[in-house]
């Protein structure tokens, strides 16, 4: 899988690609990921500045970011897959849109080859970008907008990284040999590890005491059981 990103800050994405199952994938080709600043595609004035925002039509609160520069970093990156069976989705983050979930993120690593992935910044991108891509549409190249929850970010960054994550989940070869995938299995929000037993008590909570000993945690006696089937009921249980 190739994901092809539109942002003006890539570098924020540095530190996430680096470490873990992203980076270890990167590292063994399983994924591949670009980025393409707009800025680039924007000629500078002679004071060097490339603006790619612009006050908006109609008035309002802040700036947006300008139709060209976003549509040719799209381009360029479409120009960059060599590959003619490639299958490529384009997706743009909008608060409003359809939620991004894990049966979303499995069909597009089934569908698509490359993904490019439009970071927008300021108060949104012009809606013209969305409307293009849209018509551009073709057996080879789709368009969606996602969005990952009802809430509002400084930009489209950080939606970026989750749908990379989880889309590169499901590529065969991207989880290690300790990892699998959570969510094909029975999965519960309590999890534990060794010891069996923790004696502990933490700083303030004086409650955690008892008799002026310390409080002793232990495993559920289930997951101790070797019974899977008892297991997995109990993992049903406490989700």
């Amino acid at each position: 899988m190739n994901f092809h990103i539109i942002t003006i800050f890539p570098e924020a994405f540095d530190s996430y690609l680096k470490e873990s199952i992203l980076g270890r994938a990167i590292e063994s080709k399983h994924i591949s990921v670009k980025f393409y600043n707009p800025r680039g595609f924007v000629k500078a004035p002679k004071n060097n500045y490339k603006p790619i925002d612009d006050k908006p039509y109609g008035g309002g609160p802040g700036m947006v970011m300008r139709a060209e520069p976003i549509l040719k970093a799209v381009e360029k990156s479409i120009s960059k897959i060599k590959n003619k069976k490639s299958k490529i989705l384009i997706i743009n983050f909008i608060p409003s849109a359809e939620k991004f979930t894990t049966s979303i993120a499995k069909n597009i690593s089934k569908k698509y080859t490359d993904i490019i992935l439009i970071c927008g910044r300021y108060e949104g991108i012009d809606a013209r970008v969305d409307k293009i891509l849209r018509q551009a549409q073709d057996k080879s190249l789709k368009f969606e907008r996602f969005s990952i929850g009802d809430y509002v970010l400084t930009g489209g960054e950080l939606p970026a990284m989750v749908l990379l994550d989880s889309v590169s989940r499901q590529i065969p070869g991207v989880l290690g040999k300790f990892e699998s995938l959570e969510e094909e299995r029975v999965s519960s929000s309590e999890v534990y590890t060794r010891p069996e037993v923790l004696e502990h008590s933490f700083g303030f909570a004086h409650d955690k005491k008892i008799n002026g000993k310390i409080k002793k945690y232990k495993v559920p006696k289930v997951l101790l059981s070797g019974n899977h089937k008892l297991i997995d009921e109990w993992k049903k249980n406490t989700k």
